[in-house]
């Protein structure tokens, strides 16, 4: 058997595509709004959210609870990602989808403009930057009305948000309303109607140069009101000066540590209401009602009088009534006028507590209409109001006025400033006074002020105190 001899050369080798197909992720945000729940049904009321800015969610779990006219339903998600926003659209989703890698390199490609030539500018003197311009008062006739919450945010229920849609009236108006937890009801509706077709027919008309005459709002004109009958108390006033020395060097080591917001905060507090650093205020509220409950004067209120009842005395002697806590009103100067929020049981609060309490009745309080309502300002108010004065000018002295249902004292707080004590600079603050005369005698509140003062300059006795 032959064979026959082969021939060797080179080979040629045919070789196929074998590149392997490569999957990207990228992140989609996907806006959902609120599905259909029910025939007939256009819009409804969120009154509880089950997700929380930031969170993870899988598809059908539950998202929020609305109410309608008909029923409450449960709403739950669509797909799987993390709560990017709530309250756009009803909320965004962050998705992650897959794409492959070489089309979206491609469509990148495509999207990515050509780079044109470069062309070397000459370089130019920097302007100088403009002043920024003064806003103006809110009782000029020039103010702008700014935008506060829109309409979606008002409290209302879908029966009265139907009622002033058809009447033309922005809910954000009248928020907030005389409903429970400021609750816009019909009633109000329809006085904001009589309220504005009067004042329309009614409106001075003026030239521009010529005075013009501006009513006081809703706020003010129960400022107005309250000074008025301020002057029915006799008002003793009383100064001091507090070392805040140890306070400051405390200061930057509770910064270091300010807990995160605990699970649901994220829903009820705003981002914008969040605080990024401590400041004294939370500190001088918390020793002020560390002090309260030392003195019940003053955690006590003058009792309403019932010489109108029937059933009273005619000469009952007054009476005070002594509460088991701490209740601080915090006076704010607003865009609308000035209101005083409550802290309830300052005493039973953290520093941190009562700066998240305060920044978020901050937040509030520059909405325009303003954002606190009965629930925020509470029914009976705080037993010892606060002013902090010195966020706003550097004055070292005031005269804080007490009205009636204001409590029994009032402190305005100023600024801080370095002082030098002998051959040390030392960090103070003035705080004045003014307390109702018929009830806090001078030397008690002396002893009170004394009292708060062992506190704020020692903080360390703080910790003793399980803080």
């Amino acid at each position: 058997m032959f064979f026959r001899g082969l021939r060797h050369g080179p080979r040629a080798v045919a070789r196929f595509h074998a590149s392997q197909t490569r999957w990207a992720s990228r992140t989609v945000v996907h806006t959902f709004k609120l599905a259909d729940i029910g025939e007939g049904i256009t819009e409804c009321e969120v009154i509880r959210w089950s997700v929380a800015p930031r969170a993870a969610i899988g598809a059908f779990d539950p998202l929020c609870e609305v109410q309608s006219d008909k029923a409450s339903v449960e709403i739950t998600s669509p797909f799987d990602g993390v709560v990017a926003k709530v309250g756009q659209g009803l909320c965004t989703i962050e998705v992650q989808e897959e794409v492959l890698e070489g089309a979206e390199e491609a469509s990148k490609a495509e999207e990515s403009p050509v780079p044109a030539p470069r062309v070397e500018e000459v370089p130019q003197a920097r302007a100088a930057p403009e002043p920024m311009p003064r806003k103006p008062h809110p009782l000029d006739p020039s103010f702008p009305p700014e935008k506060g919450a829109d309409s979606a945010s008002v409290l209302a229920t879908p029966s009265v948000r139907h009622f002033a849609r058809t009447q033309g009236v922005d809910l954000a108006l009248l928020a907030p309303g005389s409903g429970r937890a400021g609750r816009v009801e019909k009633a109000d509706v329809e006085a904001f109607l009589a309220g504005s077709s009067s004042s329309s027919a009614s409106a001075p008309v003026s030239a521009p140069g010529e005075d013009m005459v501006v009513e006081l709002g809703r706020t003010r004109h129960a400022m107005w009101r309250a000074m008025v009958k301020s002057l029915e108390i006799p008002h003793f006033g009383y100064s001091a000066t507090l070392d805040i020395t140890e306070l400051h060097t405390l200061l930057p080591l509770l910064n270091a540590h300010i807990p995160p917001p605990l699970p649901g905060d994220e829903v009820e507090v705003p981002e914008a209401a969040r605080y990024a650093r401590l400041t004294y205020l939370p500190f001088l509220l918390k020793t002020l009602a560390r002090a309260m409950m030392d003195f019940p004067l003053f955690r006590a209120s003058i009792t309403p009088s019932s010489s109108h009842s029937p059933s009273s005395a005619p000469n009952a002697k007054p009476t005070l009534t002594l509460r088991p806590h701490a209740d601080i009103a915090l006076a704010l100067s607003t865009p609308t006028g000035l209101y005083t929020p409550l802290l309830r049981a300052a005493e039973t609060h953290s520093i941190y507590g009562l700066a998240s309490e305060i920044a978020h009745l901050a937040a509030l309080g520059r909405r325009v209409p303003s954002g606190l309502g009965p629930a925020h300002l509470g029914g009976r108010g705080g037993t010892l109001s606060v002013s902090n004065i010195g966020s706003a000018g550097k004055g070292t002295g005031a005269a804080p006025v007490l009205v009636p249902g204001g409590g029994v004292a009032i402190v305005a707080i100023g600024r801080a400033e370095w002082m030098w004590d002998v051959s040390e600079r030392r960090l103070r603050v003035p705080v004045s006074w003014s307390a109702d005369h018929r009830v806090v005698e001078g030397a008690e509140l002396a002893a009170f002020v004394e009292c708060w003062r062992g506190w704020v300059e020692a903080p360390a006795r703080m910790v003793g105190e399980g803080v």
